[in-house]
């Protein structure tokens, strides 16, 4: 099941998209009364879900076509930061420490940690504000995001799974001079606009339990990076038990799984996006969010 929040008449809605994607219709035809992404996810029973799962091939009066709503990002401005892993792909580690000429030893023994802070997500089709005012080398990179569907507290490996609500695309807008002028990830991705998310929520039986799913990004048609979630180098039990262990995950958290190589920093020289650049991050069985870098 594809789940989306869309505006139309001023309005915004959830709404669970038609097998063939040409269709949406807003959950309120299945009587239920969540006004939000946030408010499915928090609130939503698995009965409830499982409804809207059946109900999604079905066109009935309420469905509408997709090309005549707008769709914003699924879960349009979140509860709390976005939990992001940094490296945890091993071919970026290299990447990264060649771009930071810095020795790596080919060990990856904990994981890297950091929140992004998001006013509102920008979605499929949103522009991405280059900031050029303050930043110069504005990159990309392309992350399986997790949305958990409960409070997540001591979940171990083994259950980690039953605690996930969907997947999305992430496009993990970064600033790489800010990152490296401030020594840290927090202000340089999350300036406005730099949290891309969507195009949808898809939820777990229609992708594979662990997915192992092809990953990939493109900037004005050019492929740049190439990988699969079964490259993480921390899994998503790993990351959910860890994280788990030591503070409560709240229902509606999203977790930024880490990009794999071929960002625009392990290029040489590097590649930069600029204005006018149109950035497409695609997941296989998710589908692709593609967004253009404005002035």
């Amino acid at each position: 099941m594809k789940l989306i929040t869309f505006r139309r008449n001023g309005q915004e809605y959830v709404g669970v998209v038609s097998p063939c994607l040409t269709k949406v219709t807003p959950i309120s035809a299945f009587w239920l009364p969540y006004t939000s992404m946030n408010e499915l996810i928090e609130q939503g029973s698995a009965e409830e879900l499982q409804a809207l799962s059946e109900g999604a091939g079905m066109d009935g009066p309420a469905a509408m076509p997709l090309s005549e709503v707008e769709i914003l990002a699924p879960i349009p401005v979140p509860r709390q930061d976005i939990l992001c892993l940094g490296i945890n792909y091993m071919d970026h580690a290299v990447e990264s420490a060649r771009y930071k000429k810095e020795d790596f030893n080919g060990e990856r023994p904990y994981p890297v940690y950091f929140s992004k802070r998001v006013n509102r997500c920008t979605p499929n089709g949103g522009e991405i504000d280059g900031h050029f005012a303050i930043q110069e080398r504005l990159d990309y990179e392309v992350e399986l995001g997790v949305i958990l569907s409960k409070d997540a507290r001591n979940v171990t490996r083994e259950d980690a799974f039953r605690y996930v609500f969907g997947y999305t695309i992430i496009n993990d807008v970064s600033s790489r001079d800010l990152q490296g002028r401030h020594k840290q990830f927090y202000f340089a991705k999350s300036l406005d606009t730099f949290t891309c998310m969507g195009p949808w929520i898809v939820t777990p039986e229609e992708l594979s339990c662990p997915p192992m799913l092809e990953i990939q990004s493109r900037v004005n048609g050019e492929l740049r990076q190439n990988s699969s979630t079964e490259k993480l180098i921390f899994d998503i039990p790993y990351i959910i038990e860890e994280l788990s262990a030591g503070m409560t995950l709240k229902a509606g958290t999203i977790i930024a799984t880490g990009t794999p190589s071929g960002v625009g920093m392990g290029f040489d020289p590097p590649k930069w996006m600029k204005a006018g650049d149109v950035v497409e991050c695609l997941i296989e069985g998710i589908g692709t969010l593609r967004n253009m870098v404005g002035c």
